[in-house]
């Protein structure tokens, strides 16, 4: 207990750390004394406090609620799975954000972020229901199994279908190009009071059923004699994943192996305890991506690598030095 309280507040340490990163670093550096006064005492005249607060303090914000809800989607997609290696976009949520969105810029309603962002979370929803009604239907009804089959099947359909669509329209495949990169670039307050309120009571919800759900983890006979509601419990959990994997890549497009590497090794740190593993992974996961972030900032100046792009990297390299140095954390 006393150990993953640590690892937690390392964490949060560390997530704090990025969080200074964030509002400090970009194309032009501004000093922490001057980041703290745009914080605390904004000067409307001070160039540099503006760029603090209307630009950067919406980007961090939105960096770390994005991380932090496919962190934790990750994390309860792998115990519900009771697959290491599970991720969000078994559900398909990736793949149909982005068929929402290139059908949108074709048919020319999703000039915008603005305009994107809800229909990337619709796109991504539909998805994830389309897979759950597919994997609930027949024998072994809502087994993790079949979810996963179901979404790797429909992830392939709707791959290929986007694909079609950009291959007949050069226009639509020059916009759909910057937003699958994956941006936190001019996000604003309005995306953020939309973003708040989703990602932390579906989070709070989470830690709520995380005993449930680690009891239906640990076998199917032990939770139905504890009274637990396999269906019900599998059921809210789809629910949760794909709440929290579509809230964020709404708001900052396709991001891929945070949902998968943060939870391991947030496991391989608290263990499979459900309710640590989910603190520390939000935790994580919204540090990773702001770091990501902040260096894609500096590393093509003056412009800017995609946050997408450098957290397949960075996120893949991590993975993969996890799977060389130490073995698979069982569930």
């Amino acid at each position: 207990m006393r150990q993953r309280a640590l690892i937690a507040i390392a964490a949060a340490v560390v997530l704090l750390i990025a969080i200074t990163l964030s509002l400090a670093i970009g194309s032009r550096a501004i000093d922490l004394a001057t980041v703290w006064q745009a914080l605390t005492d904004l000067d409307p005249n001070s160039p540099e406090q503006l760029i603090v607060s209307e630009l950067r303090v919406s980007r961090t914000v939105i960096g770390i609620l994005a991380g932090a809800a496919l962190a934790v989607a990750g994390a309860l997609m792998q115990s519900l799975t009771r697959n290491p290696f599970a991720d969000p976009g078994l559900l398909g949520i990736n793949a149909g954000a982005s068929l929402a969105v290139v059908t949108a810029l074709t048919l020319g309603v999703a000039g915008g972020f603005a305009a994107q962002v809800p229909i990337a979370f619709v796109g991504a929803g539909l998805a994830a229901v389309i897979v759950y009604a597919i994997g609930a239907r027949g024998a072994a009804a809502g087994a993790p199994v079949r979810l996963a089959l179901a979404g790797v099947a429909l992830t392939a359909l709707i791959t290929s279908i986007t694909y079609a669509v950009l291959l007949v329209d050069d226009a639509t495949l020059e916009q759909y190009r910057l937003w699958v990169a994956g941006s936190l670039t001019g996000r604003q307050t309005e995306d953020v009071t939309a973003l708040i309120p989703i990602v932390l009571i579906t989070i709070a919800v989470a830690l709520l059923v995380s005993r449930q759900l680690e009891a239906v983890a640990l076998g199917e006979d032990a939770a139905r004699a504890l009274g637990i509601s396999i269906g019900g419990i599998r059921t809210l959990v789809i629910v949760l994943v794909t709440l929290l994997a579509a809230a964020a890549t709404a708001a900052a497009g396709p991001i891929v192996f945070v949902g998968l590497a943060v939870p391991h090794l947030a496991r391989a740190l608290v263990g499979a305890s459900l309710p640590w593993l989910l603190v520390v992974s939000a935790l994580g996961g919204a540090a990773l991506v702001l770091v990501c972030d902040v260096i894609g900032r500096v590393v093509a100046p003056p412009g800017e690598i995609g946050v997408g792009i450098t957290t397949a990297f960075i996120g893949g390299f991590i993975f993969a030095l996890m799977s060389r140095r130490m073995k698979v954390v069982e569930l």
